[in-house]
């Protein structure tokens, strides 16, 4: 696309690293979420399918016809309308009919608001994965962050998503309970992972970003960053509350713990690699100081 309709950096989820990327809308429509510094100078906006099949046809010259896996931006790019999704899904899938996966964002809300046969439309128009932020269970802490879905959205927007045949990864945000909050984030977490059985459970550790309100909560007092044990504490207690069939990753340089697993059959290995790390931090003042540095991290 030309230079003047990109921003940088081009965010997609860390699994989406060798994927090409597609921009269907700019920006994110809510925007409004106090631990997300993304898009934050951009003006939501919808493209035009013109604008994105000339971006297809620009990429197929780059790559000579042969991708794999597409992303599809920016932030909750459902919004658009059913039709559109997909034209663009047809026109991607005859541009590089060598695809085996093609993602994107979504929100809870947006799933939610659209008809499961529109689902099911762009389902089978190609789109195979939807990657969602659910960050928290807890009502209080959902309403805090200003996710804009309290958990019965996110259980319902999801089950649709799911009844509609799509794979759903969901991402937690491990920490954002602060100090005094983490064994309800924990728990409530489970209980909403629980409801919703995804394909992929991703876990994000937090690290206050300049510019958010959590950061300035964060410099103002009003929220205490979570101890490394108080972390390591809460994975646990997450893992240990899950009753689901799902993949487990830490696929992110925020995370303290790299623990992966599929659940339930790898439980006790995660676990058990958590309390060797709780464990450790009693005894090892370097791998205590590399953790506390760990919140300082400037991206999500």
């Amino acid at each position: 696309m030309a230079g003047d309709d990109y921003d940088f950096p081009a965010f997609r989820p860390p699994s989406e690293a060798n994927s090409l990327l597609l921009r269907v809308t700019r920006g994110c429509p809510w925007n409004r979420c106090a631990f997300c510094p993304m898009y934050k100078q951009i003006k939501f906006e919808r493209r035009s399918v013109e604008a994105v099949k000339r971006d297809i046809d620009t990429a197929k010259e780059y790559t000579g016809g042969k991708v794999d896996t597409v992303f599809i931006g920016d932030s909750d790019s459902l919004v658009i309308k059913t039709e559109e999704m997909c034209q663009i899904l047809d026109y991607l899938h005859g541009t590089f009919p060598s695809l085996t996966r093609v993602t994107t964002y979504a929100r809870a809300l947006t799933l939610k608001r659209k008809s499961i046969g529109s689902l099911e439309k762009i389902r089978s128009a190609g789109l195979t994965r939807l990657h969602i932020g659910l960050e928290t269970g807890s009502a209080q802490l959902l309403a805090r962050i200003k996710k804009g879905a309290g958990p019965d959205t996110m259980i319902w927007g999801c089950a649709k998503a799911r009844n509609a045949g799509f794979e759903v990864s969901l991402y937690v945000l491990v920490g954002i309970g602060g100090e005094s909050s983490w064994e309800e984030h924990a728990l409530e977490t489970a209980k909403v992972l629980n409801e919703i059985n995804p394909d992929f459970i991703r876990v994000r550790t937090l690290t206050p970003q300049p510019g958010t309100p959590v950061f300035q909560w964060w410099n103002d007092g009003s929220f205490q960053m979570p101890s490394p044990e108080t972390i390591l504490k809460e994975q646990r207690a997450l893992i240990d509350g899950l009753s689901v069939t799902s993949r487990y990753l830490s696929d992110h340089v925020s995370n303290y713990a790299l623990v992966d697993g599929d659940l339930p059959s790898e439980k006790a290995k995660m676990l058990s690699v958590i309390d060797s790390l709780i464990a450790r931090l009693s005894e090892d003042v370097a791998y205590r100081t590399a953790l506390e540095g760990m919140r300082y991290l400037r991206r999500l």
